[in-house]
């Protein structure tokens, strides 16, 4: 499993993710693999995972993998389907795939599982800004 150079690079100035115990697993050509554990500050009233957290794990896989090419690109939308809950304890894995770049566009699909279990898809839609 390989990291691009733009992709760790992108990675090891990111606060949020990485205060959040996120670790970037691969992010090379397009693919990214990132995982979390659920803590206790991240449950909800109703006692699950609250749906930003999940949101952030799959935004965090898109951004490497959409950086993994090389020029500075960020998310030009997205949107998340929660197909059940996760909870205190698990661990997830966001597996980010690029399906299409075109112009400076893109857009990316990713899910994020429990085991085999999947419990949200995510569509990213990128747009590069820098050439460099």
């Amino acid at each position: 499993m390989t990291v691009s150079a733009p992709a760790q690079a992108m990675f090891d100035d990111d606060v949020a993710s990485k205060s959040l115990g996120i670790e970037l697993v691969e992010a090379d050509g397009g693919r990214a693999v990132a995982r979390m554990r659920i803590t206790a500050e991240m449950v909800n009233g109703h006692g699950i995972a609250h749906g930003g957290f999940l949101f952030l794990l799959a935004d965090t896989a898109f951004a490497c993998a959409c950086n993994s090419h090389g020029p500075v690109t960020v998310a030009a939308g997205a949107e998340i389907s929660f197909v059940t809950s996760a909870r205190l304890g698990d661990e997830l894995v966001a597996t980010a795939d690029e399906r299409t770049r075109y112009g400076r566009n893109g857009i990316y699909d990713i899910t994020v599982h429990r085991g085999a279990e999947v419990i949200a898809e995510f569509r990213g839609r990128s747009r590069t800004i820098s050439r460099s």
